[in-house]
């Protein structure tokens, strides 16, 4: 009987892989030794491609957020690039929710990371933000992109009225909002969205630099 072929391995198969076991079963469940078996090899056989799972987890996390829309900044209109980038960023992070630690810690030296980030302030600086201020709504952006990625807000409820009933007569409609969890979770966030940014007009016409021809 022919021995078995040894699996053909590559870098978009063993990311490809480690996408799917943490979707699967979580970040705290990725190791190299179990992904080694999920691809049906040797352990060994993944450290000719990538020394570390940190290194692996970094281009996971760069595969993974491929879609981040920053080109709404190419035209100049910073609230246009803020709506677009933020919304992106909310259905990259909601398309994986157990890679969200990697992705939110920060862009370290990832390229298109970095490539978005330098975009997002460059952006906002061009359209007439101080420096300071860019980077704040950087900051101030991913803090509520995040956050509504975190977890449900609605489905923290529990879904039996009796939970509700006599003790908290404020929240009597609350276990019916499991049921409806996606559309309350999608309207808040763009309730927020849109405040924020609304929000931020003021300030842009207090401390925006004019920039001159």
């Amino acid at each position: 009987m022919a021995r078995p072929k040894t699996p053909i391995l590559s870098k978009p198969a063993i990311r490809g892989a480690a996408l799917t076991l943490i979707d699967r079963d979580g970040l705290e469940k990725l190791s190299m030794r179990k992904l080694a078996q999920e691809l049906a090899v040797q352990a060994a056989s993944l450290y000719s491609h990538y020394r570390t799972k940190e290194e692996l987890l970094s281009e996971v996390a760069e595969e993974a957020t491929t879609h981040i829309d920053v080109t709404g900044f190419d035209g100049g209109d910073w609230r246009e690039g803020l709506a677009v980038w933020a919304r992106s960023y909310r259905a990259a992070l909601d398309a994986h929710p157990n890679l969200l630690p990697v992705i939110a810690a920060g862009p370290g030296r990832r390229e298109e990371a970095l490539r978005r980030a330098d975009a997002v302030h460059g952006g906002l600086v061009s359209a007439g933000w101080p420096p300071r201020y860019a980077t704040m709504i950087g900051a101030s952006t991913k803090y509520l992109v995040v956050g509504a990625a975190t977890n449900s807000f609605s489905r923290g409820f529990d879904d039996d009225v009796r939970v509700y009933q006599d003790r908290y007569p404020n929240l009597s409609q609350a276990h019916r909002l499991a049921e409806v969890a996606a559309e309350i979770d999608e309207d808040s966030f763009e309730l927020a969205l849109t405040a924020f940014i609304d929000g931020l007009v003021p300030v842009y016409e207090k401390v925006r630099v004019r920039h001159e021809d």
